[in-house]
């Protein structure tokens, strides 16, 4: 059994926006269950090390640069402890080489290009629905006729009317008979979601998503390349279509 765990990167952009990103990312992070424990021993060992004592959640947009009269639970830490913090972080996930990383990263101009994205909401689920895909598609690669892999999704509550939602579009993805839409034969029960704050899985993914975000937004390559061994990959260990999807397909710029 596998756990993929989801958050976003910044708030998916309306129609029109003359300011802000010009890429909204979503990441998962797909733990295996027997590692589940490991993983959170280490999160939380990682959090009170004497050298950063972080208390609460951890949140990549905490770790910018200081602002005046801004605080948050990393304001005691310098610029290099931030970064120190971080690669240590990543570390977690890419010393478990059966951690994968699976991400969507959508150009929102071209997105509401289409037909089909109205809204913010709609950029989230549609951005949500590759990243679900490919994790479908990873469960198959990794499964055998005498072991067939499952997995269940996480994703990081915002509120209640998104929640739901999110739910019932992902159930019409699972539920889709179109020819265009994949099938999810080896995802178990219907979309979890929860607090960030009470998931290390969340908070994993949320950092994963900053990562990848400030990569296509910034070009700030840093993390991202750190992270890079961990990206589901295909032939070549080439990444861009397996653990990076650029949505939509067309007109993405």
């Amino acid at each position: 059994m596998h756990i993929l765990f989801t958050d976003e990167s910044g708030t998916p952009p309306k129609r029109n926006a003359v300011k802000g990103p010009r890429y909204f990312t979503i990441a998962g992070v797909a733990i295996p269950i027997e590692l589940w424990r490991q993983v959170n021993d280490a999160f939380c060992a990682l959090k009170d090390d004497p050298r950063y004592q972080i208390v609460g959640e951890v949140k990549w947009k905490h770790f910018g640069e200081r602002r005046p009269g801004v605080t948050n639970n990393v304001t005691h830490l310098s610029m290099d402890e931030r970064i120190s913090f971080r690669r240590e972080l990543f570390d977690i996930i890419t010393k478990r080489e059966r951690i994968k990383i699976i991400s969507c990263v959508c150009s929102a101009a071209a997105a509401y290009e289409t037909s089909y994205i109205k809204d913010e909401n709609d950029l989230y689920e549609y951005t949500y629905k590759p990243v679900s895909e490919r994790f479908q598609y990873y469960l198959q690669d990794i499964s055998t006729p005498e072991h067939i892999q499952y997995g269940l999704i996480v994703c990081d509550h915002r509120d209640r009317h998104q929640d739901d939602r999110l739910r019932r579009r992902h159930q019409s993805f699972v539920n889709s008979t179109y020819k265009n839409f994949s099938n999810y034969n080896n995802l178990v029960e219907g979309l979890f979601l929860t607090q960030s704050d009470k998931s290390v899985g969340v908070q994993l993914a949320d950092m994963v998503a900053g990562a990848i975000g400030r990569y296509f937004n910034s070009d700030d390559k840093h993390f991202a390349l750190q992270l890079k061994p961990s990206f589901r990959s295909g032939p070549g260990k080439k990444v861009l279509g397996y653990g990076i999807v650029k949505f939509p397909k067309a007109g993405w710029r």
